[in-house]
Protein backbone atom coordinates (compact mmCIF):
# COMPACT_ATOMS: atom_id res chain seq x y z
CA UNK A 1 0.00 0.00 0.00
CA UNK A 2 1.25 3.27 -0.48
CA UNK A 3 1.51 6.22 1.97
CA UNK A 4 -1.93 8.06 0.61
CA UNK A 5 -4.27 4.50 0.71
CA UNK A 6 -2.72 3.53 4.39
CA UNK A 7 -3.68 7.06 4.95
CA UNK A 8 -6.88 6.67 4.06
CA UNK A 9 -7.59 4.25 6.67
CA UNK A 10 -7.78 7.48 8.89
CA UNK A 11 -10.04 9.44 6.93
CA UNK A 12 -7.25 10.22 3.73
CA UNK A 13 -4.39 12.73 3.84
CA UNK A 14 -3.46 15.45 1.43
CA UNK A 15 0.61 16.82 1.07
CA UNK A 16 2.14 13.46 2.46
CA UNK A 17 6.33 13.79 2.50
CA UNK A 18 8.98 11.59 3.89
CA UNK A 19 10.30 13.16 7.15
CA UNK A 20 12.61 9.85 8.28
CA UNK A 21 13.38 6.68 7.06
CA UNK A 22 15.16 4.57 10.10
CA UNK A 23 13.05 2.09 12.02
CA UNK A 24 10.14 3.46 10.35
CA UNK A 25 8.73 5.49 7.48
CA UNK A 26 7.68 8.56 8.89
CA UNK A 27 5.25 11.10 6.85
CA UNK A 28 4.04 13.73 7.42
CA UNK A 29 0.37 15.04 6.12
CA UNK A 30 -2.87 17.05 6.58
CA UNK A 31 -5.34 14.93 7.84
CA UNK A 32 -9.04 15.84 8.18
CA UNK A 33 -8.34 16.37 12.18
CA UNK A 34 -4.71 18.10 11.59
CA UNK A 35 -1.83 17.60 10.66
CA UNK A 36 0.11 14.52 11.93
CA UNK A 37 2.61 12.23 11.47
CA UNK A 38 1.64 8.39 9.46
CA UNK A 39 4.04 5.85 10.55
CA UNK A 40 5.01 2.64 9.00
CA UNK A 41 6.82 0.28 10.88
CA UNK A 42 9.69 -1.75 9.60
CA UNK A 43 8.37 -5.14 9.05
CA UNK A 44 9.83 -7.60 11.72
CA UNK A 45 11.35 -5.27 14.16
CA UNK A 46 8.34 -4.82 16.83
CA UNK A 47 5.64 -7.11 16.95
CA UNK A 48 1.77 -5.93 16.66
CA UNK A 49 1.45 -6.48 20.20
CA UNK A 50 4.63 -4.08 21.08
CA UNK A 51 3.34 -1.58 18.83
CA UNK A 52 -0.19 -1.28 20.31
CA UNK A 53 1.61 -1.09 23.51
CA UNK A 54 3.62 1.39 22.56
CA UNK A 55 0.60 3.39 21.24
CA UNK A 56 -1.64 2.78 24.50
CA UNK A 57 1.09 4.22 27.01
CA UNK A 58 1.75 7.36 24.45
CA UNK A 59 -2.26 7.81 24.42
CA UNK A 60 -2.32 7.26 28.43
CA UNK A 61 0.17 9.84 28.71
CA UNK A 62 -0.78 12.45 26.57
CA UNK A 63 -3.90 11.94 28.42
CA UNK A 64 -1.91 12.73 31.80
CA UNK A 65 -0.32 16.07 30.67
CA UNK A 66 2.88 14.66 29.12
CA UNK A 67 4.44 16.61 26.62
CA UNK A 68 4.36 13.21 23.96
CA UNK A 69 2.40 13.01 20.96
CA UNK A 70 -0.95 10.88 21.09
CA UNK A 71 -1.58 7.48 19.61
CA UNK A 72 -4.44 8.72 17.08
CA UNK A 73 -7.18 6.05 16.01
CA UNK A 74 -7.95 4.94 12.40
CA UNK A 75 -11.40 5.31 11.28
CA UNK A 76 -12.08 1.77 13.05
CA UNK A 77 -11.57 3.31 16.28
CA UNK A 78 -8.35 1.29 16.00
CA UNK A 79 -4.52 3.02 16.66
CA UNK A 80 -2.57 -0.01 14.83
CA UNK A 81 -3.57 -1.11 11.48
CA UNK A 82 -2.10 -3.88 10.07
CA UNK A 83 -1.99 -3.46 6.33
CA UNK A 84 0.05 -6.56 5.61
CA UNK A 85 0.26 -9.78 7.45
CA UNK A 86 2.48 -8.50 10.28
CA UNK A 87 3.10 -5.04 8.44
CA UNK A 88 1.45 -2.36 10.82
CA UNK A 89 0.98 1.81 10.29
CA UNK A 90 0.07 3.92 12.90
CA UNK A 91 -0.82 7.54 13.15
CA UNK A 92 0.43 10.13 15.68
CA UNK A 93 -0.10 13.61 16.74
CA UNK A 94 2.27 16.54 15.15
CA UNK A 95 4.58 18.17 17.64
CA UNK A 96 5.91 21.38 16.48
CA UNK A 97 9.46 22.53 17.81
CA UNK A 98 13.03 22.51 16.64
CA UNK A 99 15.34 19.58 17.68
CA UNK A 100 17.84 19.63 20.45
CA UNK A 101 20.43 18.94 18.35
CA UNK A 102 22.11 16.44 15.44
CA UNK A 103 23.50 13.51 16.01
CA UNK A 104 27.60 14.16 15.77
CA UNK A 105 27.44 17.60 15.30
CA UNK A 106 28.07 20.28 18.65
CA UNK A 107 25.39 21.69 20.75
CA UNK A 108 23.94 24.60 19.06
CA UNK A 109 23.40 27.88 20.86
CA UNK A 110 25.43 29.52 24.00
CA UNK A 111 26.39 27.28 26.98
CA UNK A 112 23.95 29.06 28.95
CA UNK A 113 21.59 27.21 26.46
CA UNK A 114 22.97 24.42 26.79
CA UNK A 115 22.77 24.30 30.37
CA UNK A 116 18.84 25.51 30.65
CA UNK A 117 18.05 22.87 28.38
CA UNK A 118 19.19 20.00 30.18
CA UNK A 119 17.84 21.24 33.27
CA UNK A 120 14.45 20.89 31.24
CA UNK A 121 15.01 17.80 29.61
CA UNK A 122 15.85 16.16 33.43
CA UNK A 123 12.84 17.45 34.43
CA UNK A 124 10.70 16.39 31.83
CA UNK A 125 12.41 12.92 32.04
CA UNK A 126 11.53 12.59 35.67
CA UNK A 127 7.99 13.35 35.18
CA UNK A 128 7.30 11.32 32.02
CA UNK A 129 9.09 8.29 34.37
CA UNK A 130 6.13 9.45 37.35
CA UNK A 131 3.38 9.68 35.05
CA UNK A 132 4.50 6.12 34.07
CA UNK A 133 4.45 4.74 37.17
CA UNK A 134 1.08 5.91 37.86
CA UNK A 135 -0.64 3.85 35.03
CA UNK A 136 -2.52 0.53 35.33
CA UNK A 137 -1.08 -1.20 32.49
CA UNK A 138 -3.41 -3.45 30.44
CA UNK A 139 -2.35 -7.20 31.18
CA UNK A 140 -1.65 -7.76 27.30
CA UNK A 141 0.98 -4.95 27.23
CA UNK A 142 4.22 -6.05 25.84
CA UNK A 143 7.46 -3.91 25.42
CA UNK A 144 10.94 -5.53 25.29
CA UNK A 145 13.38 -5.31 28.07
CA UNK A 146 16.55 -3.11 28.47
CA UNK A 147 17.65 -4.75 31.42
CA UNK A 148 21.16 -6.77 32.48
CA UNK A 149 20.59 -9.60 29.75
CA UNK A 150 19.03 -6.80 27.30
CA UNK A 151 22.34 -4.71 27.40
CA UNK A 152 25.08 -7.08 28.10
CA UNK A 153 23.71 -10.54 28.44
CA UNK A 154 24.49 -13.05 25.64
CA UNK A 155 22.21 -11.80 22.82
CA UNK A 156 21.35 -7.95 23.70
CA UNK A 157 18.24 -6.65 22.55
CA UNK A 158 20.49 -4.47 19.83
CA UNK A 159 23.09 -7.16 18.94
CA UNK A 160 26.76 -8.47 20.35
CA UNK A 161 28.51 -4.94 20.23
CA UNK A 162 31.94 -6.78 20.88
CA UNK A 163 31.38 -8.81 17.83
CA UNK A 164 31.03 -5.90 15.59
CA UNK A 165 33.06 -6.66 12.51
CA UNK A 166 34.82 -3.43 12.42
CA UNK A 167 36.11 -3.28 16.23
CA UNK A 168 39.84 -4.44 15.79
CA UNK A 169 41.48 -6.46 19.10
CA UNK A 170 41.96 -4.04 20.66
CA UNK A 171 38.63 -2.54 20.35
CA UNK A 172 37.31 -5.98 21.41
CA UNK A 173 39.09 -6.16 24.39
CA UNK A 174 37.50 -3.03 25.48
CA UNK A 175 34.10 -3.69 24.84
CA UNK A 176 34.39 -7.42 26.42
CA UNK A 177 35.94 -5.60 29.48
CA UNK A 178 33.29 -2.74 29.33
CA UNK A 179 30.47 -5.89 29.07
CA UNK A 180 31.88 -7.23 32.23
CA UNK A 181 31.79 -3.98 34.03
CA UNK A 182 28.34 -3.16 33.01
CA UNK A 183 27.24 -7.10 33.92
CA UNK A 184 28.73 -6.42 37.11
CA UNK A 185 27.07 -3.48 38.28
CA UNK A 186 23.85 -4.14 37.09
CA UNK A 187 24.09 -7.30 39.12
CA UNK A 188 23.71 -5.35 42.21
CA UNK A 189 21.83 -2.02 41.04
CA UNK A 190 18.46 -1.71 42.95
CA UNK A 191 17.91 1.66 41.39
CA UNK A 192 14.32 2.77 39.76
CA UNK A 193 13.24 0.41 36.88
CA UNK A 194 10.11 0.84 34.69
CA UNK A 195 8.93 1.66 31.46
CA UNK A 196 11.63 4.14 29.89
CA UNK A 197 11.94 5.92 26.27
CA UNK A 198 15.31 4.11 25.89
CA UNK A 199 16.36 6.75 23.24
CA UNK A 200 16.47 10.21 24.27
CA UNK A 201 18.80 11.09 21.56
CA UNK A 202 18.51 14.60 20.71
CA UNK A 203 16.84 14.22 17.96
CA UNK A 204 14.23 12.77 19.69
CA UNK A 205 13.91 16.42 21.59
CA UNK A 206 11.94 18.77 20.54
CA UNK A 207 12.24 22.48 22.00
CA UNK A 208 8.88 24.73 21.33
CA UNK A 209 10.38 27.43 23.34
CA UNK A 210 11.42 26.69 26.57
CA UNK A 211 9.23 23.68 26.77
CA UNK A 212 10.71 19.96 25.73
CA UNK A 213 8.96 17.65 24.30
CA UNK A 214 9.63 13.51 23.40
CA UNK A 215 9.14 12.02 20.81
CA UNK A 216 9.84 8.41 18.78
CA UNK A 217 9.28 5.67 21.36
CA UNK A 218 10.14 2.56 18.78
CA UNK A 219 12.63 1.79 21.04
CA UNK A 220 11.24 2.14 24.38
CA UNK A 221 11.01 -0.93 26.86
CA UNK A 222 11.16 -1.53 30.22
CA UNK A 223 14.71 -0.21 31.97
CA UNK A 224 16.56 1.37 34.65
CA UNK A 225 15.56 5.38 34.72
CA UNK A 226 18.85 6.18 34.40
CA UNK A 227 19.34 4.60 31.37
CA UNK A 228 17.37 7.54 29.86
CA UNK A 229 19.63 9.89 31.06
CA UNK A 230 22.71 8.05 30.28
CA UNK A 231 21.24 8.05 26.18
CA UNK A 232 21.07 11.85 26.89
CA UNK A 233 24.81 12.08 27.99
CA UNK A 234 26.17 8.96 24.92
CA UNK A 235 25.86 12.21 22.51
CA UNK A 236 27.61 14.98 24.95
CA UNK A 237 30.67 13.14 25.50
CA UNK A 238 32.48 15.59 22.73
CA UNK A 239 31.26 19.02 24.37
CA UNK A 240 33.09 21.12 25.80
CA UNK A 241 31.92 20.80 29.66
CA UNK A 242 29.79 17.16 29.67
CA UNK A 243 29.52 17.48 33.57
CA UNK A 244 28.22 20.63 33.51
CA UNK A 245 25.23 19.09 31.05
CA UNK A 246 25.06 15.78 33.58
CA UNK A 247 25.06 18.00 36.77
CA UNK A 248 22.35 20.10 35.09
CA UNK A 249 20.06 17.10 34.27
CA UNK A 250 20.69 15.30 37.22
CA UNK A 251 19.32 18.75 38.88
CA UNK A 252 16.28 19.02 36.78
CA UNK A 253 15.42 15.83 37.35
CA UNK A 254 15.30 15.98 41.04
CA UNK A 255 12.84 18.81 40.57
CA UNK A 256 10.68 16.23 40.36
CA UNK A 257 11.25 12.87 41.06
CA UNK A 258 14.18 11.85 43.76
CA UNK A 259 17.42 10.55 42.80
CA UNK A 260 20.22 9.73 45.13
CA UNK A 261 23.91 10.35 45.08
CA UNK A 262 24.70 6.76 44.49
CA UNK A 263 22.10 6.39 41.72
CA UNK A 264 23.46 9.65 40.42
CA UNK A 265 27.15 8.39 40.14
CA UNK A 266 26.39 5.65 38.22
CA UNK A 267 25.26 7.27 34.94
CA UNK A 268 28.54 7.22 33.27
CA UNK A 269 28.09 3.67 33.31
CA UNK A 270 24.39 3.47 32.19
CA UNK A 271 26.30 6.14 29.48
CA UNK A 272 28.79 3.15 28.83
CA UNK A 273 25.86 1.22 28.56
CA UNK A 274 24.13 3.04 25.80
CA UNK A 275 27.54 3.76 23.36
CA UNK A 276 28.19 0.10 23.73
CA UNK A 277 24.51 -0.87 22.66
CA UNK A 278 24.61 1.69 19.77
CA UNK A 279 27.94 -0.10 18.30
CA UNK A 280 25.54 -3.24 17.87
CA UNK A 281 22.63 -1.55 16.41
CA UNK A 282 24.37 -0.46 13.96
CA UNK A 283 25.72 -3.77 12.80
CA UNK A 284 22.43 -5.15 10.80
CA UNK A 285 21.42 -1.58 9.60
CA UNK A 286 25.06 -0.23 8.45
CA UNK A 287 27.34 -1.65 6.16
CA UNK A 288 30.93 -2.99 7.67
CA UNK A 289 33.13 0.13 7.32
CA UNK A 290 30.94 2.93 7.16
CA UNK A 291 31.81 5.98 8.91
CA UNK A 292 29.13 5.99 11.69
CA UNK A 293 30.43 2.36 12.75
CA UNK A 294 33.58 3.58 13.61
CA UNK A 295 32.39 6.61 14.97
CA UNK A 296 30.56 4.28 17.37
CA UNK A 297 32.30 2.08 18.10
CA UNK A 298 35.48 4.80 18.62
CA UNK A 299 33.03 6.42 20.96
CA UNK A 300 32.80 3.27 23.16
CA UNK A 301 35.37 2.62 23.05
CA UNK A 302 37.10 5.63 24.64
CA UNK A 303 34.26 5.66 26.99
CA UNK A 304 35.21 2.36 28.57
CA UNK A 305 38.92 2.70 28.87
CA UNK A 306 38.47 5.86 30.87
CA UNK A 307 35.76 4.75 33.17
CA UNK A 308 37.94 1.44 33.35
CA UNK A 309 41.07 3.72 34.03
CA UNK A 310 38.94 5.70 36.47
CA UNK A 311 39.37 8.54 34.07
CA UNK A 312 36.13 9.92 33.96
CA UNK A 313 36.01 12.83 35.40
CA UNK A 314 31.81 13.93 34.94
CA UNK A 315 29.97 12.34 37.55
CA UNK A 316 27.28 13.99 39.12
CA UNK A 317 27.04 14.84 42.92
Amino acid sequence: MTPEQVADLWGGAQDIRLLRDRENKVYSGQFPFGRAALRLHRPGYQSGEAIRSELWWCAALANAGVPVPRALPGLNGELLQEIAPKCYASVISWIDGEPMGEAGQPLPGARTDHIARHYALGALLAGFHGATDALDLPGWFYRPRWDAPGLVGDSPFWGRFWDHPDASAQDRTALIAARDLIAQELGDFTGSFGLIHADVLRENVLFGGDMPHLIDFDDSGFGWRLYDLGTVMSQNLSEPDPGALAQALIEGYRTRRPLSHNEARLLPLFTLARTCASVGWTMPRLAPGHPICRRHIARAVGLAQATLAGRVDWVPA
